[in-house]
């Protein structure tokens, strides 16, 4: 008999600071696991005694002081954690555990916050571009030795696609979007032959977004987004992903994170 999971995954910019939207979209939302990018915290002062209450009492946490720092909070027990430095330089962006349930026995939950990369493409005049442009290398090299069922997700950074971007043309040479930084992402999708999920159940050829700019003076107006958050599978799970949900409305609440959470449906 299958079990049904429900995925989540959330750039929540300082889960202290959101605590409010975090209850919130586990109370309406209920998804069995959480995990959560640019948490911005020590693990010692992570916000665990909420999430306990919610019924999340597995947790992983990554954590590093005002800046970057992963989390998965879940329903599910965790084991087999393992971190992964891929900046090389001890900054918080990765943790992964294997879901320790009958129906998920060896399938890993890996849960990624790939670098900004500063807002100039070019790693001589930004060296913070040569970082991201270094740790998708890495990951590159990670994904090519991938072995067991693996579920990737977070905030990539890159919206690898021309739909991807509001508008392909305008956004070709600014970072998130620039071919080199899209040829990473592919290298690193066609390494471990990865299942794109939300482009599994959204034509490539319709507009999709995760990310809207706190520039904006109207969002959801103006509808100027990318799609930086990603939830990949390696091919053994693909049949097993029932559906992907974008929650664009939960940009609209208050004292929001400019991304919304995502949403995959899997029965195992």
């Amino acid at each position: 008999m299958s079990q049904t999971l429900r995925i989540a995954s959330w750039n929540i910019n300082s889960v202290r600071a959101r605590i409010d939207i975090v209850e919130r979209f586990l109370k309406e939302e209920a998804p069995d696991i959480l995990c959560l990018q640019e948490t911005k915290v020590i693990d010692s002062l992570f916000p665990e005694g909420l999430f306990r209450q919610l019924g999340y009492r597995h947790m992983m946490i990554n954590g590093q002081p005002m800046h970057h720092g992963v989390a998965i909070v879940s329903k599910v027990p965790l084991i087999n954690r393992k971190v992964e430095d891929w900046q090389a330089n001890g900054e918080a962006r990765h943790i992964s555990a294997e879901l320790n349930i009958e129906s998920t026995k060896g399938v890993r939950l890996d849960n990624v916050y790939i670098p900004a990369g500063g807002d100039i493409p070019d790693r001589e005049a930004n060296p913070k571009f040569g970082q991201k442009l270094d740790f998708l290398t890495r990951m590159k090299e990670w994904s090519d030795s991938i072995s067991s069922p693996t579920i990737l997700t977070g905030d990539f950074n890159v919206a690898p696609l021309e739909h991807d971007v509001w508008s392909h043309k305008q956004l070709i040479n600014v970072v998130s979007h620039t071919p080199i930084e899209c040829d990473h992402l592919a290298a690193i999708q066609q390494a471990g032959n990865w299942v794109d999920i939300a482009r599994h159940f959204v034509d490539p050829s319709q507009k999709l977004y995760t990310w809207w700019s706190y520039r904006a003076q109207d969002w959801e107006t103006s509808d100027r987004g990318r799609r930086l958050d990603h939830m990949w599978v390696t091919p053994d799970l693909k049949d097993k992903a029932k559906s992907h949900v974008v929650h664009k409305h939960i940009r609209g609440w208050g004292k929001p994170s400019d991304h919304a959470p995502i949403v995959t449906e899997f029965a195992f």
